[in-house]
């Protein structure tokens, strides 16, 4: 596949899993805490998003079976029809539930499409690549958690579902004109080739760190906000138009640099640069400082951008290209556990030491991170070295490189 269509095709569906995860994720804590609901409630509606966590249970399936579009169109359209049914249905335990079906439909849909990621993209697009599936997932999140919350007084909640099931639609569109070129299904991929990894330990480690400071922080800045009175449509506003494009610039400029700094620098600067915007959000104090909360939101889907770019850049190196679905899952398996985690308790967190303290909590967790995943790096990279001579990886040897 030409790499221009290459592109277009993942961006797309990276696109469709962002959108609706942006609204659940982004726009109904907003609604929720306007409603009402306890900060320990807010938190604990992150375990809906378990399906992202589990789906590495679903993926050496994946690597057994020789058609990718096929799996991609049936989850694309099922998708589609979950949001459009929700669309009638307002009750809250009705929407929970689309909320949790939806997750383990975007999900078995991202199995497929890392798996295609690693199996076309070649190593010098890779950051390329890392950083446009990263932005275009943000751009897809913006939309349903920006966009979609400022419209949510005009379209109300039908309208808003209705949009996200079209949009759905319309991502399917690159999908219905790909032809898939004939793969070979590796029949031995199981959980149990990539547990038996020489580098899972320190690999595993790595990745459950690395996002787990920052997803414990920025979890409470929209309850905090809406704390403050900022209006919500205001938080619409902010989130879907100062973070929509520093969100895209971070994932783009993180996927250029990845290649320039080397991939353990990388995750170290990036990383400090995370830390940094969670600990900006301690500094918001009052709701007057309009200025203040969006270049704060503004620096924090920036620096979330590098991140999550140099990470799954790093992520895709540590696949191997005959179990690539598999490692792939795993790897994000391991970080969604991790920011899934990070979420539910960040409530608590937040209701006992008071948003400020947390806030720093955070940031300290985050820059550790950062540092600890330099410390690691170099074991996941000499183990992975030693067993590509081997003959047990097909990660080249470039992917060692600092």
């Amino acid at each position: 596949m030409k790499p221009l269509r290459l592109f277009g095709l993942l961006g797309a569906l990276y696109f469709a899993q962002g959108l609706p995860f942006g609204f659940f994720t982004q726009a109904l804590p907003v609604m929720l805490r306007q409603a009402g609901a306890s900060l320990e409630g807010i938190g604990l509606t992150s375990l809906l998003a378990l399906p992202w966590a589990l789906k590495f249970l679903v993926a050496p399936r994946l690597d057994r079976t020789p058609s990718r579009r096929r799996w991609v169109l049936v989850l694309q359209f099922g998708t589609a029809a979950l949001l459009a049914v929700a669309a009638f249905v307002d009750a809250l335990p009705f929407v929970l539930a689309t909320v949790l079906l939806v997750n383990a439909f975007a999900a078995t849909q991202d199995i497929a499409t890392d798996g295609l990621a690693v199996e076309l993209v070649p190593r010098a697009l890779r950051g390329f690549a890392n950083g446009l599936q990263v932005g275009a997932y943000r751009v897809g999140m913006v939309v349903g958690g920006g966009v979609l919350l400022m419209a949510f007084d005009v379209l109300g909640w039908r309208g808003v579902f209705l949009a996200m099931a079209a949009g759905v639609l319309l991502t399917t569109m690159p999908v219905l004109r790909w032809r898939e070129a004939p793969r070979a299904a590796s029949e031995q991929s199981n959980l149990k080739v990539f547990f038996t990894r020489a580098d899972v330990v320190p690999l595993l480690g790595l990745l459950f760190l690395f996002k787990f400071g920052e997803a414990f922080g920025v979890a409470m800045l929209k309850p905090r906000l809406v704390d403050l009175g900022v209006p919500m449509t205001e938080i619409g506003f902010v989130v879907g138009t100062v973070g929509f494009f520093a969100g895209l610039v971070g994932a783009v400029v993180g996927g250029a640099l990845v290649g320039v700094l080397g991939r353990r620098r990388a995750l170290l600067a990036f990383g400090s640069t995370q830390a940094l915007a969670v600990l900006g959000c301690a500094f918001v104090t009052t709701a007057d400082a309009r200025g203040v909360v969006s270049a704060l939101i503004a620096f924090e889907h920036f620096a979330g951008g590098l991140a999550t770019a140099a990470l799954f850049t790093c992520i895709m190196d540590w696949s191997r290209k005959e179990h690539s679905a598999t490692d792939a899952t795993v790897q994000a398996s391991t970080v969604v556990i991790a920011t899934g985690l990070a979420s539910a308790v960040s409530g608590f967190s937040a209701s006992a030491l008071g948003y400020t303290t947390h806030f720093v909590l955070a940031a300290g967790l985050a820059f550790v991170a950062a540092v600890v995943a330099t410390v690691l790096f170099p074991r996941i990279t000499q183990q992975e070295s030693r067993c590509s001579s081997a003959g047990e990886l097909v990660s080249t040897p470039a992917a060692s490189t600092p």
